[in-house]
C-alpha cells in the first residue's frame, strides 16, 4: 500500500470519527449509511478532502447520506482526557492497514468500524483505545476481547 492510499485511508478513518461525534452516532452506522460505495467515494475523494476542513467534508457527509442524530453519546460524562478525532483515525488507519488485503480497504473498513472493537474504543470512559494497536487488531481478529 503506498503512502498516499495509507493518508486517505487515515482521513476517512478520522472522518468517520468526526462525524460520529458530531451526529453522537456509532462509527457502524456512520459506515452503514455509506456502505462500500460511499466509502470507496471518500477515499477517492480524500486527496481533495485534506484541503478542506472536517467541518464543512463532515456536513457534506451528514446531508449527502442523510445521518440523523443518534444517542451514541461517547463524550459526555468522561472522567479522562478524550483523544481527538486523528488519534482514533490513526488507530483504525493500523488495524485496517494490518487486516485487510490490498484492494479491499473500504470492504475492512466497514467491517471493523461495524465490529464490537469500534464500540469498545469509541466507550471513552473505559480507555481502551489507550491500548496497543497489536491487541486491539488480535482481539478483533479473535473477535473478543483477549485477555
Amino acid at each position: 500500500m503506498t503512502e498516499k492510499m495509507k493518508n486517505d485511508l487515515f482521513y476517512v478513518c478520522s472522518l468517520i470519527e468526526f462525524i460520529a461525534r458530531k451526529t453522537k452516532n456509532k462509527r457502524g452506522t456512520i459506515v452503514g449509511h455509506l456502505g462500500i460505495t460511499g466509502i470507496k467515494k471518500q477515499l477517492l475523494d480524500a486527496e481533495v478532502n485534506h484541503c478542506l476542513s472536517f467541518e464543512q467534508v463532515s456536513d457534506e457527509v451528514i446531508e449527502t447520506y442523510q445521518i440523523s442524530e443518534g444517542d451514541f453519546d461517547t463524550l459526555t460524562n468522561c472522567s479522562y482526557a478524550i483523544p481527538s478525532y486523528t488519534d482514533i483515525g490513526k488507530l483504525y488507519a493500523i488495524m485496517i492497514v494490518d487486516c485487510c488485503e490490498i484492494g479491499k480497504e473500504a470492504e475492512e473498513m466497514m467491517k471493523i468500524f461495524q465490529s464490537f472493537i469500534s464500540d469498545d474504543i469509541s466507550d471513552f470512559r473505559t480507555g481502551l483505545y489507550y491500548q496497543n494497536p497489536d491487541y486491539l487488531e488480535w482481539s478483533y481478529r479473535a473477535g473478543y476481547l483477549l485477555a
